[in-house]
């Protein structure tokens, strides 16, 4: 099974530690790179500037991605040094660095060939706080090029890899994608075979393209226009969480996980077949299930959710590693409708409505709006989003079961609640992130007892009803 979770919930079994960091020669020429006029992403810009003006929060504001796996033979270190730099010279994210400031953020862009890592001896670790510090201590921020680092975890006849990136060049295809290349390009190496070609898939063309569509944009372009119109029916801003956090009670909220079993393999078919016989797919009948527990739970009547989307395109960006995401918003009634197998199927609709919308950054939205829009949003925006990710479906799998695989995040801040459900072989589990505070807890669990109601109703007896009035459910 693969691990997710936050980095204090990776057990890694402590050894010695190398790591390897850019040579002095490397920073040097790097840092050398002239502006590039190409600017990054729209959600590249709107994180930098983010953790620009957080930069003195006193703790990692920046979301750190961690990627580990096992190999089962003895290290050599030769072959993990020509991994980690053919991994970083192929993809053409990790040349580029940003100068943040008031004024905005300006790309520069290095030669692939210049970036040169090598090996430092860390030394013995014997405990796993310690281990999962250094990690974190030792990858910079994404004000920094080298906003990454990769290392061994040396146990003798096997060792551990971790690859930790700053979510500035990276997403959740691109860390399974980490997982693949690394463990691919040190068996060449090792082997004597390795040929490391750039990508076919660029970020730096992938970003170019992203601007030059959305210079077209303007205020009254279609896709922009139902933005707003969605928006500003849930009362010109996106939604919140639909109970209480307190996250706004201190500067920063911490963020905590936490997860919850949801179906057993076989309650996971049923629930999906039921999906099926309402017209539906499994996406749809989350986003209709967590619309009936907002209704039970505070009256909502009109629901808009979001969801994140890969926004690769070419048959090369697929193999790219880089923060290729958007957002999908999920927007219907529930009002009018008594059972889930009613409302799933307009749920399902309603996602791929909203797929149409994927394209156009809410980013730039907010560029474009006018301040008669009625649109409220601030910069900075924080939303609550729902995941589906069915594991069983991503290539290889089974392999990163078996060499205890591992994909983590910091613990960093968090206003709003983030879930996932993820669908394994043998069981499905939904992992919530939110604000740790006493309160954020108390909704959590109000929030699934009523959403797993849903489930495991659909997935026990078919479909679900709900009263048309509100239930008025205590905690």
């Amino acid at each position: 099974m693969v691990s997710f979770g936050l980095i204090g919930e990776w057990n890694p079994v402590p050894g010695h530690v190398t790591t390897w960091k850019p040579t002095p020669e490397c920073i040097a020429r790097v840092h050398a790179a002239p502006p590039h006029p190409v600017p990054p992403s729209h959600i590249q810009e709107e994180y930098l500037k983010s953790a620009y003006r957080n930069r003195d929060s006193g703790f990692r504001f920046s979301r750190l991605c961690l990627v580990t796996f096992d190999i089962f033979e003895p290290l050599n270190a030769d072959a993990m040094t020509q991994a980690v730099n053919g991994f970083l010279r192929k993809h053409d994210t990790f040349a580029s660095w940003f100068h943040t400031d008031e004024h905005g953020v300006v790309r520069h862009v290095t030669d692939p060939e210049f970036i040169e890592l090598a090996p430092t001896d860390v030394g013995e670790f014997d405990d796993q706080e310690a281990l999962r510090q250094h990690v974190q201590d030792t990858t910079p921020g994404p004000t920094s090029w080298d906003c990454f680092s990769f290392g061994v975890i040396d146990h003798g006849d096997t060792f551990t890899v971790y690859a930790a990136v700053d979510h500035l060049n990276t997403d959740g295809i691109s860390q399974a994608l980490t997982f693949f290349e690394l463990r691919t390009l040190y068996t060449e190496a090792a082997a004597g075979t390795l040929n490391v070609q750039p990508c076919l898939g660029s970020y730096l063309e992938y970003c170019t393209r992203e601007r030059e569509a959305s210079a077209q944009l303007t205020s009254r372009s279609h896709e922009v226009r139902t933005w707003i119109d969605l928006v500003r029916e849930n009362g010109g801003d996106l939604p919140t969480f639909a109970l209480p956090l307190d996250a706004h009670a201190e500067k920063y909220t911490r963020s905590e996980v936490r997860d919850f079993p949801l179906f057993d393999k076989e309650l996971a078919d049923a629930f999906d077949e039921a999906c099926e016989r309402a017209g539906a797919k499994i996406t749809g009948g989350i986003f209709a299930a967590a619309a009936i527990a907002e209704y039970e739970l505070v009256g909502k009547k009109n629901y808009l959710g979001l969801t994140p989307k890969s926004t690769r395109t070419t048959p090369g960006e697929f193999g790219a590693i880089g923060w290729f995401s958007s957002l999908i918003p999920v927007h219907f009634t529930v009002s009018g409708t008594l059972t889930f197998s009613h409302l799933a199927g307009v749920a399902q609709r309603a996602f791929k409505s909203g797929k149409l919308l994927s394209d156009v950054s809410y980013h730039r939205v907010l560029e474009l709006v006018t301040p008669d829009s009625g649109i409220t949003t601030q910069p900075g925006w924080s939303a609550p989003m729902i995941s589906y990710v069915d594991v069983r479906k991503l290539p290889g799998a089974d392999i990163v079961s078996s060499v205890n695989g591992g994909l983590f995040g910091n613990q960093g801040s968090s206003d709003e609640v983030y879930m996932w459900i993820n669908r394994f072989e043998n069981h499905t589990g939904a992992t919530f992130m939110f604000p740790g505070t006493d309160v954020a807890r108390r909704s959590i669990d109000r929030y699934f007892a009523a959403i797993g109601d849903v489930f495991l109703s659909v997935a026990r007896t078919g479909d679900y009803s709900f009263a048309d009035a509100v239930s008025g459910r205590t905690a």
